[in-house]
C-alpha cells in the first residue's frame, strides 16, 4: 500500500511546519531558506521521536494504545509492511492493493 508511506512522509512535514509556525522557531530569522531548514529539522525530530516510541512500544510490554497513538501521530497507526521481492510487476501490483 502506498497510502501509509505517503501519509507517514507528509504528516511529519506538516507537523514540523505547524510546530515552527506556532512556536515561532526560526521566524525571527529573515532568511526563508533558514526558516525552511528549521521546519524540516523540526519535522525530522518529530518523525524520529514518534518512530522511536512506536518501535520501543512494540518491543517492550507497553500498552497497545501507545504504539497506536505514536503511529497515528505519524499519519498511519501501523508502519507500512514491505515484502522483499525483485519482481517489479509484483511490487506494482501490491502497491495498488
Amino acid at each position: 500500500m502506498l497510502l501509509p508511506s505517503v501519509l507517514r512522509t507528509v504528516v511529519p512535514l506538516v507537523a514540523g511546519w505547524i510546530i515552527v509556525a506556532v512556536t515561532g522557531l526560526g521566524f525571527s530569522i529573515d532568511s526563508d531558506v533558514v526558516q525552511t531548514a528549521v521546519a524540516f529539522g523540526v519535522a525530522g525530530v518529530y518523525y524520529l521521536v514518534f518512530r522511536i516510541v512506536e518501535r520501543v512500544a512494540e518491543r517492550v510490554a507497553w500498552p497497545v494504545w501507545v504504539k497506536g497513538a505514536a503511529g497515528a501521530l505519524l499519519g498511519w497507526a501501523r508502519p507500512p509492511r514491505y515484502s522483499s521481492s525483485d519482481d517489479v510487476a509484483e511490487l506494482l501490483r501490491q502497491s495498488r492493493s
